[in-house]
């Protein structure tokens, strides 16, 4: 029921949330494209989705009016009639490519915090140079205090948070389970402006409870 142009989105958010490769469709809003679904699909490292859609293609010619993308993120036109081969022939390719080791969400850091760097000037800093695959922003895990915590906008974990000894606020979007008193955090360095004042808060990316 998603409009065509958000399926992107939202197979990325799934994608991320799962870790799974993610497809979402969409009826076609073009004139006379109404039996059509257009589909965008997001990936993890280690499944090539432009050439998984490749193989769908060779294996079930037909099936895929369009297709193209890279390894991470690509998109396919496919009839309504046909669905359910594509779901079919993508699983089984995902069967056949996916082992253990690559469905486990991997998250690389650079280590602990050092409390010298916990400054708002840094993460202007941060902000300013270029992230992106393969060249991620800095990440960094340590066990924490949990001082206290609540669920903001119903959907995200807002913390207090002690680190090496010092209060620091924290952020857990789409987050809402609880976290124990002390806990190993993988986060990124972000800031939080209020009447003026720029803080340093934590992104959180992941917890090893």
């Amino acid at each position: 029921d998603f409009h065509e142009g958000v399926v992107g989105i939202v197979a990325s958010r799934i994608k991320d949330k799962l870790h799974r490769p993610t497809f979402v469709f969409a009826a076609s809003q073009a004139p006379g494209k109404e039996h059509e679904l257009k589909g965008s699909g997001r990936s993890i490292a280690g499944f090539h989705l432009r050439d998984a859609l490749d193989l769908v293609a060779k294996r079930h010619p037909g099936v895929l009016l369009r297709f193209g993308g890279h390894a991470m993120a690509a998109g396919c036109t496919i009839t309504e009639e046909h669905f359910e081969v594509f779901e079919q022939a993508l699983q089984l390719v995902a069967h056949e490519w996916l082992d253990a080791a690559t469905l486990l969400r991997r998250i690389d850091t650079d280590g602990p915090l050092a409390p010298e760097y916990r400054r708002a000037d840094l993460v202007d800093t941060l902000h300013k140079e270029v992230w992106g695959q393969g060249f991620a922003a800095p990440t960094f895990s340590e066990e924490v205090e949990v001082i206290s915590q609540r669920l903001v906008g119903e959907k995200h974990l807002s913390l207090k948070l002690k680190h090496q000894g010092q209060p620091v606020d924290g952020i857990w979007f789409g987050h809402t389970e609880s976290l124990p008193a002390r806990v190993k955090l993988a986060f990124r360095l972000d800031a939080d402006e209020w009447q003026g004042i720029k803080r340093v808060r934590f992104l959180v990316e992941a917890a090893e409870i």
